[in-house]
């Protein structure tokens, strides 16, 4: 099935704030809508709870604490999401095994075709 990705909210959570503000280029230039920006685990887990969105993309490491609660709340929900790690996926937690991982640093193409995949499932 054909999914038009133009317009798909997307919330970013990462911790760094030229990496966050990276990613925003990359999805904004793709057609994507910010649905928002979580710098910490607080900000993530309020986001994920309460925004429409259509798809995530998680930092693991957001300052020493790892996102996998916002994971759980967002497949709770039902939104898909992909995990985003400068430790490839021996840093995801096995329960998400078969989450989309990408390594940072990654290329907008990468970044695109895992949000494809991630919505393509859901």
């Amino acid at each position: 099935m054909a999914i038009s990705l133009h317009g798909c909210r997307v919330l970013i959570v990462e911790d760094e704030p030229m990496v966050g503000m990276m990613i925003e280029d990359m999805l904004r230039d793709r057609g994507y809508a910010i649905a928002g920006v979580a710098p910490n685990l607080p900000v993530a887990l309020e986001l994920a709870s309460s925004l429409e969105l259509d798809v995530a993309m998680l930092d693991v490491n957001l300052a020493g604490e790892r996102s996998f609660a916002v994971a759980d709340v967002l497949r709770q929900r039902h939104i898909p999401f992909i995990f985003a790690t400068g430790y490839g996926s021996p840093g995801v937690d096995p329960s998400f095994a078969g989450v989309k991982v990408l390594h940072k640093p990654f290329a907008g193409a990468d970044l695109d075709a895992a949000l494809h995949d991630a919505l393509r499932v859901a």
